[in-house]
């Protein structure tokens, strides 16, 4: 089945990313990651505000007090909506500048998970890393390409992650007290004609929506039995992310990029970059707060 009822808000992201819903705010949020914007929709008013930062801006997520936790360039830092006061709070990767963040996700105890890749997209090159209240990032998996969608289950039991070129959904043991990750085995592998797994949330039924890279939709996938259920068609190449929202977190809202298309594609497909409203029947779960 296709769904393909959508609501567009118009951003014009070069490489729009991290969706974020923040229910103290009750409002969405996304990057676009190489201009450095952080985008803001306000769901009762259908407002979208911007703010710019002089880095690449990969990873939106909430953290205490309604603040901010922003993944700029191989840096986190505390962002204050009020005042817009930035502290920054630890880094990666410091002798590797063609490095920056990518994903990053914020797991049921409240540490933080945000994956690394490197600019020219050397094989192998990034990992991913678990920030706790010690702000000590400790490294959980290596030899990534780019570090990409990250979703646990209800239970907490479950971990599942995409490095996006393998074309893979791995599943993984996690262990809610150490943190640790064991890998279990692949829950799902994409066909090469629906392009290339990006980020990706969880419904309440376990089932995984993840934006399909150069595939032109949100797709649905049953972990359980690496079986393909639904796809949210849209009228864009590149789809890069989702998350749940709204007052009921019936809503997914979905990041799209202009990357990677020519002159003759953007013309064809203008709305590349812009963000996507779709309501769903299964709804998701509260995003989870950091302890940061």
């Amino acid at each position: 089945m296709k769904l393909s009822n959508f609501t567009s808000i118009p951003s014009q992201c070069f490489l729009g990313e991290g969706p974020l819903w923040h229910s103290g705010r009750q409002s969405f949020f996304w990057v676009d990651i190489e201009r450095g914007n952080l985008f803001e929709y306000h769901s009762a008013t259908g407002v979208t505000s911007t703010r710019n930062f002089p880095h690449r801006l990969a990873v939106v997520l909430e953290g205490k007090d309604g603040s901010l936790i922003l993944g700029l360039d191989r840096r986190l830092a505390r962002f204050d909506l009020e005042t817009e006061e930035l502290e920054w709070l630890c880094e990666v990767e410091e002798d590797l500048p063609l490095h920056r963040f990518n994903d990053g996700k914020v797991d049921p105890v409240g540490s933080i998970w945000i994956g690394t890749l490197s600019t020219n997209f050397t094989e192998g090159a990034g990992s991913l890393y678990r920030v706790g209240r010690d702000l000590h990032p400790k490294a959980q998996l290596s030899n990534l390409t780019i570090s990409n969608g990250m979703a646990w289950t209800e239970d907490k039991k479950t971990f599942f992650f995409i490095d996006t070129p393998t074309r893979l959904v791995r599943e993984f043991d996690f262990d809610l007290e150490s943190g640790q990750i064991q890998f279990r085995r692949v829950a799902v592998e994409v066909p090469e004609e629906l392009g290339f797994p990006d980020g990706m949330c969880i419904d309440r039924d376990g089932m995984l929506w993840i934006g399909h890279y150069g595939g032109s939709g949100v797709f649905q996938w049953n972990p359980k039995t690496g079986q393909l259920l639904e796809k949210i068609e849209l009228p864009v190449p590149h789809v890069t992310s989702c998350c749940f929202g709204g007052e009921n977190l019936d809503i997914l809202l979905i990041t799209t990029a202009q990357e990677n298309l020519t002159p003759e594609q953007l013309e064809k497909y203008p709305q590349s970059g812009d963000a996507f409203l779709v309501k769903v029947t299964v709804p998701g779960y509260k995003t989870s707060v950091a302890i940061l």
